[in-house]
């Protein structure tokens, strides 16, 4: 069994009118949200699934760099949106590691980690994403 990329559509197809209007205003829409958070979040919270939540983030970015390897094996060019959501997982675990680690080792250990693995894949990532598909 093989896999065949779907035909693109042509990117000058308009989008649908409403969706520049839609995310735009989802953007502003979060501005008085992050007032609203930043003000009323405690300092410090006890989490039930804590493991589960950093496993689940954990098995995306395995399956998102190992899909967007596979793909790019193959030349596929379905790996360029898997790495820019791959590339965006990286950088949410590299600022929540380094955001929610203990002071100490733990932030270390999350500094060196960020910086030496997390930043350089997600650079990869969007190399892979922002590249121009060859012609034929």
């Amino acid at each position: 069994m093989t896999l065949v990329a779907p035909r693109c559509r042509d990117r000058r197809t308009p989008l649908l009118p409403a969706l520049p209007a839609l995310l735009t205003g989802a953007a502003l829409a979060l501005l008085p949200w992050m007032a609203v958070l930043a003000v009323t979040l405690p300092q410090t919270a006890e989490v039930a699934h804590w493991s589960a939540a950093w496993i689940g983030l954990d098995v995306l970015l395995a399956a998102g760099l190992g899909g967007t390897g596979l793909l790019l094996r193959r030349r596929d060019p379905r790996a360029a949106p898997l790495a820019a959501a791959t590339g965006a997982l990286l950088l949410v675990d590299a600022w929540f590691d380094v955001a929610l680690s203990a002071p100490g080792t733990g932030q270390a250990t999350a500094l060196v980690l960020a910086v030496c693995a997390e930043l350089p894949l997600a650079a990869a990532c969007a190399a892979v994403a922002l590249r121009r598909p060859r012609q034929r």
